[in-house]
């Protein structure tokens, strides 16, 4: 199954999870320090809390989560025959979680998109490089770098 992934600047974890369980229903997936995740079934969303103090509200990120490295590959592979440009990161640990990803390059309006599977859980937050080669977890409407 794919879903979109949502990465949120939030500035204050706790209470952006008491949130958001209530908007969507269900509990998150995994809380570590400065970090949660939620699995929504409906609709099918991975959302992300990224806490940011003074960039709340803003997004940090946008991915695509896919089931597998395949379906990475094979949405690489079609991007690329449809004229957009990548760059991979394969094996990358980023948001507590070892991952296989792609950034795809060009976007119109310098929002960043990740397409990328989840191989293992991570007890580090780790920090793939983002786009631009940068890593941090500060993000904002601006197209600042996002991490995970």
């Amino acid at each position: 199954m794919s879903r979109v992934q949502l990465a949120l600047n939030v500035d204050d974890l706790t209470s952006s999870i008491a949130f958001y369980s209530k908007l969507f229903g269900v509990e998150p997936a995994k809380v570590r320090e400065g970090y949660a995740n939620f699995a929504v079934t409906e609709p099918p969303l991975k959302l992300v809390l990224l806490e940011n103090p003074g960039h709340g509200g803003s997004i940090n990120h946008l991915g695509v989560e896919v089931e597998d490295v395949a379906a990475v590959n094979a949405a690489q592979t079609r991007l690329a025959e449809a004229g957009l440009a990548s760059v991979d990161q394969r094996g990358t640990t980023c948001c507590y979680a070892e991952q296989d990803k792609f950034w795809v390059q060009g976007t119109p309006n310098g929002e960043q998109w990740e397409v990328y599977t989840v191989l293992a859980d991570s007890q580090t937050f780790g920090c793939g490089t983002s786009p631009d080669g940068t890593c941090s977890t500060t993000g904002s409407a601006d197209g600042a770098a996002a991490c995970c």
